[in-house]
C-alpha cells in the first residue's frame, strides 16, 4: 500500500505539470492566433464548439484533468491513506485532497468572482509542492521501515 500511495502522491504532481503545460499551450497559442492570424476570440467563437487552432485543444484537457482526474486521484491517495501506514501519512494525504478541492473551486469561481483567479496560480504550485512532498515522506517511511526475514 505503501508504493500505491507514493505512486498517487506523484501522479498529482504529474498531472498539475500536465495542467501548466495545457494552459500554457492553449495560451501561448490563442496570442498567435489573435495577433498573428487575426483571429477573434468572442462569445460566438466559444459557443461553435470548433478548434480554431491546434493548441485550442489544451482548454478542454484543463477542464478535464483539473475537474475530474485529478480529483480522482487525490482521492485514491486519500483513501489509500487509511491502509498504508505511514506516519502522517492520512494527515497529507488529507492536506493534498483539499488543495485539489481548493484549486477545482478557485478555478470555477475564478470566471465569475474578480481576484479569485489570482489564486489559482500560487495554489497550484502548492499542490505541486504539496504532492511531492507528501510523495518523499511515503518514500522515506518505507526506507526506514525494518526488512522483514
Amino acid at each position: 500500500m505503501k508504493l500505491v500511495y507514493r505512486i498517487l502522491a506523484w501522479a498529482v504532481a504529474v498531472e498539475v505539470a500536465v495542467q501548466a503545460a495545457a494552459i500554457v499551450g492553449a495560451l501561448f497559442g490563442l496570442t498567435t492566433w489573435v495577433t498573428e492570424d487575426g483571429g477573434v476570440l468572442d462569445k460566438a467563437e466559444r459557443e461553435s464548439h470548433s478548434t480554431p487552432y491546434p493548441e485550442a485543444i489544451g482548454f478542454p484537457i484543463h477542464a478535464l484533468n483539473g475537474e475530474i482526474l485529478i480529483p480522482l486521484i487525490a482521492l485514491a491517495l486519500l483513501i489509500v491513506s487509511f491502509f498504508a501506514r505511514i506516519p502522517g501519512g492520512l494527515k497529507w494525504a488529507a492536506v493534498v485532497f483539499g488543495l485539489v478541492i481548493l484549486q477545482v473551486l478557485l478555478g470555477v469561481y475564478g470566471h465569475h468572482v474578480p481576484g479569485v483567479a489570482a489564486l489559482h496560480g500560487p495554489n497550484a504550485l502548492l499542490l505541486f509542492v504539496t504532492a511531492i512532498a507528501t510523495a518523499r515522506r511515503a518514500r522515506a517511511s518505507s526506507a526506514a521501515e525494518p526488512a522483514h526475514a
